[in-house]
């Protein structure tokens, strides 16, 4: 099937792997070095834990064709600049558009897609655990990943038809890629911060290097999820995926958590490619995605959430990370 990939970061790029693994038609649009990067020299992965390279060679573009059509677009893009790709995904001949990706204005992207769209589309919405980095220098990509990766998926509220997931499902074939059927993403999406962003404030107290975080920020760092997990619940939001608040809580599950934030804090090649990377150079998403968040907090200021505001006081503010983060880059 022709499947096109707007937007080559980390997700992107595997994501554009798995399709030509599972020998779809692809088609990949990147920008800048990186496109050049990609045309003279494929898609080339490192993936880390699996300890292999792999190369793929989908076909690479600059922007949107016109008349192309497609049996499925996936839009990987930073929550700061999706909107401005609203239009194009508008125009591009495809009844499946997947927005991938942290989202807090779902309903309005979609409204904005089909509002302009030059034929029927069904809108989804996606998240895929896979992280890492671009490396310029050797023109790859450095991928973190557990077995062969997933991605929740769904529409903004009830299910998705069965024409819609088989044709989804048939796109990865064989590879092992897991399609996690979500009933609503729009509660998903939202979930997924309270998970993110205390993550996203220890990165940034401890100045991009979870190596120099204590036990006692990192209990704090699950102490303020499970805070935020209990404001979305008092506010009628399902948690989802479900039983995911479970590993912030007492148990088995909130001890399994508690070592992975250690494991990410003592091997830092993997708290890089997991948290810290993308706090740096993607400092404006995640401070919209905060500001967003907040807002949702706000809904109850009669229930107090300690935890999440004593780690958040714990990094600079969004002005000073602005200035430190510009800077580096």
């Amino acid at each position: 099937m022709k499947v096109l990939v707007y937007g080559s970061g980390v997700i992107g790029c595997y994501l554009a792997h798995v399709l030509c693994t599972a020998e779809n038609d692809v088609t990949l649009l990147a920008r800048g070095q990186w496109k050049e990067q990609l045309q003279q020299n494929g898609l080339r992965i490192r993936h880390h834990l699996q300890r292999k390279t792999t190369l793929d060679r989908p076909r690479v573009i600059g922007g949107i064709e016109e008349d192309a059509a497609y049996d499925a677009v996936f839009a990987v893009m930073p929550y700061n600049k999706m909107q401005a790709v609203l239009e194009p995904l508008a125009a591009i001949h495809s009844p499946i558009v997947v927005l991938v990706g942290n989202n807090m204005s779902p309903a309005v992207m979609q409204c904005e897609i089909l509002k302009h769209s030059v034929c029927e589309k069904q809108i989804l919405f996606g998240f895929q655990a896979t992280a890492g980095k671009r490396d310029h220098e050797k023109g790859m990509l450095i991928c973190e990943r557990a077995g062969v990766s997933s991605m929740d998926i769904g529409c903004l509220h009830g299910e998705a038809d069965d024409s819609t997931r088989s044709k989804l499902t048939d796109l990865f074939g064989k590879t092992g890629y897991r399609l996690n059927w979500q009933p609503d993403m729009e509660a998903y999406l939202i979930c997924h911060l309270a998970a993110v962003l205390p993550i996203c404030y220890l990165a940034y107290a401890c100045n991009g290097d979870l190596t120099g975080s204590t036990g006692k920020q990192r209990k704090l760092m699950r102490m303020a999820s499970r805070e935020a997990y209990a404001m979305l619940k008092a506010q009628g939001i399902p948690i989802l995926p479900e039983g995911d608040d479970q590993y912030y809580a007492p148990g088995i599950k909130g001890a399994v958590m508690q070592l992975l934030y250690f494991g990410m804090a003592k091997w830092k090649t993997a708290g890089d490619l997991i948290a810290c990377e993308h706090c740096r150079n993607a400092f404006e998403e995640m401070e919209m995605l905060d500001e967003k968040f907040e807002k949702v907090l706000a809904r109850r200021p009669e229930l107090p959430v300690p935890n999440w505001r004593e780690l958040k006081a714990q990094m600079p503010d969004w002005d000073a990370i602005r200035k430190q983060y510009t800077k580096e880059a």
